[in-house]
Parts: C-alpha cells; sequence; structure tokens
C-alpha cells in the first residue's frame, strides 16, 4: 500500500475497473427517507501526473439506461423524459477541465458533467484510498468522492407534490463516486 505522499508511483495510465468501481446517487423520496441508486455501467479513465498533480485528468461516461435503484418500476420512470430520457440522452458524461492536490490524500477535480445536453462544471473532492497490486499483477488505485447537484439544472424537473406538503423527489442529488482504476502497461 503506498500513500498519496509517493505521488510520482502513481504516475500513468488508468482505466476504472467497473465491476470493482461505482458510481451512484442519493436522493430523498417524499421527504422522509432517501433512496439510493447507481449505474451498472459505465467506461472511465485517468490519467495521473504524479509529479505535476494539476496535470492529471479524468473523464467518465456513464449509460443512462443502466440505472438501479433495486426497483424496476421506479427506474423505468428514471429513464422516461419526465427524468433522464434515455431514447434521447443515453449517456452522462464528466470530462475534468483541472485538478489540484488539497494536502497529502485528498484532491479536487474540476470538470464539465453533461446530462440531457446540459453542461456545467463542478468540483469534485476525492480522496486517495491507496494503491496496490493485486492477486493478477495488476496495479490498482482507489479514490472515493461525492459531489451534490440540484438536477433541476440540468433539465431534470419532474415532481409531484405531498398531500402533507412538500415533493416527491428533492432536488438536491448526491453522487458518489468509488473508483478503482486499473494502471495501463
Amino acid at each position: 500500500m503506498t500513500t498519496a505522499t509517493n505521488l510520482s508511483e502513481l504516475t500513468g495510465d488508468y482505466v476504472i475497473d467497473g465491476s470493482h468501481s461505482r458510481i451512484g446517487f442519493v436522493a430523498r423520496h417524499a421527504m422522509v427517507t432517501k433512496v439510493r441508486g447507481a449505474f451498472n455501467e459505465f467506461d472511465g479513465k485517468i490519467s495521473i501526473d504524479g509529479d505535476k498533480p494539476e496535470n492529471t485528468t479524468a473523464e467518465v461516461t456513464l449509460k443512462v439506461a443502466s440505472i438501479d435503484t433495486r426497483n424496476a418500476q421506479r427506474d423505468g420512470h428514471l429513464t422516461t423524459n419526465d427524468f433522464l430520457d434515455v431514447e434521447t440522452y443515453p449517456e452522462i458524461k464528466f470530462v475534468s477541465t483541472s485538478a489540484k492536490q488539497i494536502d497529502e490524500d485528498n484532491f479536487e477535480i474540476t470538470g464539465d458533467l453533461t446530462i440531457k445536453d446540459v453542461t456545467k462544471s463542478i468540483s469534485i473532492p476525492f480522496a486517495f484510498e491507496g494503491v496496490a497490486v493485486d492477486p493478477f499483477g495488476n496495479t490498482r488505485v482507489g479514490f472515493e468522492g461525492s459531489h451534490t447537484i440540484n438536477r433541476k439544472d440540468y433539465g431534470v424537473t419532474w415532481n409531484a407534490a405531498l398531500e402533507t406538503g412538500g415533493v416527491l423527489v428533492s432536488e438536491k442529488v448526491v453522487l458518489e463516486f468509488e473508483i478503482s482504476a486499473i494502471k495501463q502497461a
């Protein structure tokens, strides 16, 4: 296990391992609980510059049709025009525009998040979770981060009023990233 103090050892190109990573979200439901979901299909790559962390880049593409909240009816609704409109907008994309090291184990990646053809700049704080060589000889790095967006900023505006006041779905959605990436030869 290597800590972030040895960043130069991390320099290289990485591919996000979809079977050992999670890109998900959390939203309030009926103002009383949270619903968690994830995208089961995504691709991503990271290019780490350990000597100049500000040159690090990342790109992730999520397949909207792979949304999974453990409820098929809800998942079906989320892929309609009421929410993400998978027929017109099959992907959600994040492309970094800058990176910065905050301290020994924390970084901030700023980039363009595109949902339904609306692109907004967001900054995601990431914690470096370590690096290890797996049993297959692959060098893996781990990062975790989250960021809260307002879904209405991306044209995702559907909602329903509740009899008790409030709405069915919160405007705020927390995006969650648990990343395991494999260094490329």
